[in-house]
């Protein structure tokens, strides 16, 4: 057999090892298990069953390959009777035999006795010489429609059903036999087959038949019909117009056998090939049922003289009785048996791969091939056996024919799977394309070979245009690993270098060719933005910036730094090319607020208004502490505007929309609104810092002073009433003759608060106010103090008298005087009847105490202590008037557990206590001390059990001889 090249995978150094090939043959001959006992005439095989007929014997040996059963079958009615020849359909069911009387039988599977076909011997006898199995409707039942070749040229159609023939009085197992068309000269029909067309619209029940003789090819094509028999409409047309034909006339010397094969490829219930044994030679082709004449690429092989030494030859030899025996389709090769000899020619360049001398004396002469067509099994017979031939990779070297006819997409089809092989086709490929001029192709296709990166490239770069260089530069890139670095990255900077060499040239040349700039920047820009590329740069764009730089490319590079997300560096440019509003948009968009601190004093500079608010639209991205030096720098530009200072506008938004409370910001911003002449501003930034309870998030001390040294006096009461500095706040307000700020500060001291020799500060607040109005006031206005009197209740008249001058009318104060002196006398009548209500008070519970010793209650003589259980009489107690009792020491030791340390102590110094005996008397003036520390109440309904609920009933350290003591 012809070696092939090796399947090994190609080494990481991108050479590829050939040396090794594959020397096992494509076909392999292994004999079946099974000895024949006479000549064996002929044998089929179908789905794994065989049936054999002996020479000259009127039997046939069936065998199961699969279990080894086997049985014979006697045939006809006498014994003296001949077979002529066996016919098995696909499924190996169903079996016709055909006897040389003329007497056609059928054989079931499971059946021990053949039926003769009744309906075929009452029409005409005939001579089975070939059958046309029906691929589609064949079952256990029934054969389908099937066509029968017979030795004078007639095609039958018929059907055979065994399971009905015990029903029908004949026993016929044929349901009709038909005879459809016969061929010129009455020629025997050595081969016969039949085919559906692929279903589709137009093609609907349309079938084609090809049926053989020794030296013809017949080929019908038509649509069925119904009833029965179907495949008549196939042949009516030809009733008028006879079938054309394909003739090879054989040499006399020559006995060919005429048969007609079709070749089924895995899988696939379609034919695709054929091949007829004809008498020149044998004949194949193609079938394409999309063609007309289905029948395509046909060619012939014929026989010559055997060439000596084992030479191949595109024809076969001339062996014995000078014709081959059998002939079968794989494919791409044609398997030929002649009587001594095996040989296989491939189809596509008709060259012998294979060939195998089988000795007569040995194994007897070749008979024939058969073909399990289920299992695509090919089976050659001589007259003493039968072999089964292995196909091994039989599409190892078809690469390599398609490669040496230029057919370089049915190379690459069969190269797959072995890179060594799909290297060659490439490499091939790439050259001859290179030799053709298509330098594009040909750059993409070496890309994918093996060939040296360097002797690669060198037959691009003297070419008069780069593009080819830049498609294998590409394709090369595509084709690399990513763990490939350095090879990715010596790539990548290539293309660049190629790229900004064409644009700089491109751009020498002017406007004429802008259109080609543009193309070009535009792919440069595109190959920049692919994904590989970009990994790549972004490793080393230091490189890519070098490049860039050294081109002049400064568009092409603010391109490459937006695509690095390098905004620093885009920024850069366009402040050092004074395009402040291409800066800020690029600042707006990126998301890094470290380039906002860094840009925004030289953009505030120039672009005040679109820098704040860019600030405004980060929202809470940005720390406004970070952008105050950008605002100091803006704040030297000049005097402050409140309309167009846009440092206010930020710091405000801050203060107001983000509800910043960082000290400075608020410090920075009341400091401009304080530079301000007017005073409004300030004054409402500080009146809103301090609403409610809320306190100023500026420095209150800070804002005073810059307020004091910008005579912003207004704002200056209002921070020292924040500072509750009240007394300096009603000071500065009347010093600046506001009286009703004066007021509200006066006011705002709680009652008694400030206590000194004075008296408490509000009133002391409001007796500056009330002086001041009474000194200001035109004429000594006694109206005016009226009303400072109104406001303050803790002001009197005597309290203000001494601010007036000594010769003012009593007659102006009457009214105040009567109102103070009505005053005090509810005030005197209050407390009258206050000490009315305590003297009866007094009285009352005076009366209760006497009552209460005058109470007594029944005790038992049985009355027992509610602690020790022991009689109540025995010694002194108390009674409750809950009616719980106790005695007196029992109930010192229980409270004692409940006592303070300090009432522990008196109630011990009492004679009671844990630890202590009740004394046998004691001083009655002790009993009230007693009485108040153990007697307050009932120790079971009183406060003290409530404190006690959380604890547990057993203290813990009785616990373990309580528990004891149950068991």
């Amino acid at each position: 057999s012809v070696a092939s090249a090796s399947d090994s995978p190609i080494a990481s150094t991108g050479y590829i090892d050939t040396r090794k090939g594959d020397t096992t043959p494509i076909f392999q001959r292994k004999q079946v298990d099974f000895r024949p006992q006479k000549k064996i005439a002929q044998v089929v095989i179908q789905n794994s069953y065989l049936v054999l007929l002996y020479d000259n014997w009127n039997a046939v040996l069936r065998i199961d390959l699969k279990t080894g059963r086997q049985d014979e079958v006697a045939i006809g009615k006498r014994p003296d009777e001949v077979i002529h020849k066996i016919f098995l359909d696909p499924t190996g069911r169903h079996v016709l035999v055909a006897m040389e009387s003329q007497e056609n039988y059928y054989l079931a599977k499971d059946s021990q006795k053949g039926r003769l076909l009744q309906k075929g011997k009452s029409v005409s006898s005939v001579l089975i010489e070939s059958v046309a199995w029906n691929q589609f409707r064949v079952d256990e039942q029934s054969t389908g429609e099937i066509l029968i070749g017979t030795s004078k040229g007639i095609i039958i159609e018929t059907v055979i059903e065994p399971q009905e023939a015990k029903f029908l009085s004949q026993g016929e197992v044929e349901k009709y036999w038909k005879p459809l068309y016969t061929l010129d000269e009455s020629e025997a029909i050595t081969g016969l087959k039949f085919e559906l067309f692929p279903y589709n619209a137009t093609d609907e029940n349309k079938y084609f038949v090809m049926a053989t003789t020794r030296s013809r090819l017949y080929q019908f094509i038509g649509f069925s019909t119904s009833p029965e028999p179907v495949l008549q409409g196939v042949f009516l047309p030809y009733e008028t117009e006879p079938a054309g034909f394909l003739e090879l006339p054989c040499d006399p010397s020559f006995s060919p056998t005429g048969d007609l094969v079709f070749y089924y490829p895995k899988g696939q219930r379609t034919p695709s090939k054929f091949t007829w044994s004809a008498g020149p030679g044998v004949y194949h082709g193609d079938l394409d049922f999309r063609q007309s004449t289905v029948s395509t690429g046909c060619s012939l092989l014929q026989y010559s003289s055997r060439l000596g030494g084992g030479e191949t030859s595109t024809s076969l030899p001339r062996v014995m009785d000078n014709a081959a025996v059998g002939a079968v389709l794989t494919d791409f090769h044609l398997l030929v048996a002649y009587r001594d000899r095996v040989e296989a020619i491939c189809t596509l360049n008709e060259m012998a791969v294979y060939s195998e001398n089988i000795h007569p004396r040995r194994h007897g002469l070749l008979k024939g091939f058969t073909v399990d067509a289920s299992l695509n099994d090919i089976f050659l017979y001589s007259d003493s056996f039968v072999f089964r031939y292995k196909v091994n990779k039989e599409t190892r070297d078809v690469w390599k024919i398609y490669l040496d006819k230029r057919d370089f997409e049915k190379a690459r089809q069969f190269a797959k799977g072995n890179e060594a092989h799909l290297d060659l086709v490439l490499t091939a490929e790439a050259e001859d394309l290179f030799r053709a001029k298509k330098y594009d192709r040909s750059a993409k296709l070496f890309a994918k070979t093996q060939k040296s990166f360097e002797e690669a490239t060198l037959k691009f770069i003297d070419l008069s245009t780069q593009e080819a260089l830049k498609s294998y530069l590409f394709a090369k890139m595509e084709s690399l690993k990513t763990q490939d670095k350095t090879q990715l990255t010596m790539i990548t900077t290539w293309l660049m270098e190629i790229y900004l060499n064409q644009l700089g040239t491109l751009k020498e040349e002017g406007e004429p060719k802008k259109s080609n700039f543009d193309m070009i920047q535009d792919e440069f820009r595109g190959f920049l933005e692919s994904e590989r590329s970009r990994v790549i740069l972004e490793e080393n764009k230091h490189v890519a910036y070098e490049l860039l730089s050294s081109h002049g490319a400064e568009d092409d590079l603010v391109f490459f730094a937006r695509l690095m997300k390098d905004y620093e560096r885009v920024i850069s440019h366009f402040v050092e090319q004074a395009e402040y509003s291409e800066a800020l948009d690029i600042l707006t968009r990126q998301g890094d607020a470290s380039l906002f601190y860094k840009f925004s004093p030289f953009l505030i500079q120039h672009e005040a208004e679109k820098t704040v608010s860019a600030w405004i639209k980060q929202k809470g991205a940005l720390e406004p502490c970070k952008l105050i030096p950008a605002l100091v720098q803006y704040g030297q530009k000049g005097p402050v505007d409140l309309q167009r200072d846009q440092g206010i506008r930020y710091l405000n938004y801050c203060v107001e929309n983000l509800a910043t409370q960082d000290e400075a910001i608020h410090n920075y911003l009341l400091s401009l609104y304080a530079h301000i002449e007017d005073e409004g501003p300030v004054l409402n930034f500080i009146k809103r810092a301090s609403e409610g309870e809320r306190k100023p998030a500026f420095d209150l001390k800070y804002a005073l002073r810059l307020c004091a040294e910008n005579n912003h006096s207004t704002a200056c009461v209002h921070l020292y009433s924040a500072m509750e500095l009240y007394e300096e706040a009603v000071q500065l307000a009347l010093k600046i003759g506001d009286v009703g700020l004066a007021r509200i500060n006066a006011s705002k001291p709680e009652e008694n608060v400030g206590q000194d020799e004075e008296g408490p500060l509000k009133k002391k607040l409001w007796l500056m106010i009330a002086r001041h109005v009474i000194e200001t006031s035109e004429k000594e206005d006694v109206s005016a103090a009226r009303q400072v009197l109104t406001e303050c209740s803790q002001l009197k008249i005597e309290d203000v008298l001494p601010f007036f001058p000594n010769f003012v009318t009593i007659d102006d104060f009457k009214d105040v005087i009567c109102s103070s002196l009505q005053g005090y006398n509810e005030d005197i009548e209050t407390l009258k009847t206050e000490m009315q209500a305590a003297t009866e008070s007094g009285e009352q519970i005076r009366k209760d105490i006497q009552e209460t010793r005058k109470k007594s209650r029944n005790i038992g003589a049985q009355q027992k202590c509610e602690l020790c259980s022991f009689p109540l009489v025995t010694r002194e107690f108390y009674v409750f008037p809950c009616n719980h009792v106790f005695h007196v020491d029992c109930l010192a030791a229980e409270v004692s557990h409940h006592l303070t340390e300090k009432k522990r102590k008196k109630l011990e110094e009492l004679g009671f206590g844990v630890r202590a005996e009740a004394p046998s008397s004691y001083h009655p003036s002790l009993k009230a001390d007693l009485d108040e520390l153990i007697a307050s109440e009932c120790l079971y309904c009183g406060e003290m059990m409530i404190l006690t609920i959380d604890q547990p009933f057993i203290p813990e350290g009785v616990y373990d001889a309580e528990i004891e003591s149950w068991t």
